[in-house]
């Protein structure tokens, strides 16, 4: 079953709502959407609702951010300068998988041959109003 939300990025808190009603702990989300489509600044303000007192930043370099929160661990993933899934199997992807913690994957590509059936799919696409549609789908 879809799911979908149309909001704007300065109604961010309206899909911050949407989201965490989506997914819980133990939860591994693969996050499709295109360059700045607001992808980081959605999972940033996210994970800002959940109560961490960490520093939140992009993983674009780190590759995973771990944020403990109010709830449990969330792990950020950018996969967007990955090349290969065995550069995934190398970081230890499956224990991440594993945690039972919230896992976001930005650019999932490289990651599906390793996911679960299970996943959550999250798509955030830009309209010609410049709006933004969230879905998700199971």
């Amino acid at each position: 079953m879809k799911r979908i939300l149309t909001y704007h990025l300065d109604d961010i808190d309206q899909a911050v709502d949407f989201l965490l009603s989506q997914v819980s702990f133990g939860n591994i989300v693969a996050v499709d959407g295109a360059m700045g489509s607001g992808k980081t600044t959605l999972i940033k303000a996210a994970v800002k609702r959940l109560g961490t007192s960490d520093s939140i930043s992009s993983p674009t370099f780190s590759i995973v951010n771990t944020y403990q929160t109010k709830s449990g661990m969330v792990h950020h993933f950018d996969l967007y300068r990955l090349n290969t899934t065995q550069e995934l199997v190398d970081l230890g992807f499956d224990i991440y998988l594993d945690s039972n913690s919230l896992v976001l994957i930005e650019w999932p590509e490289l990651a599906m041959p390793l996911l679960p059936q299970n996943t959550v799919k999250m798509t955030i696409s830009i309209n010609s109003d410049n709006s933004r549609s969230l879905s998700f789908e199971r």
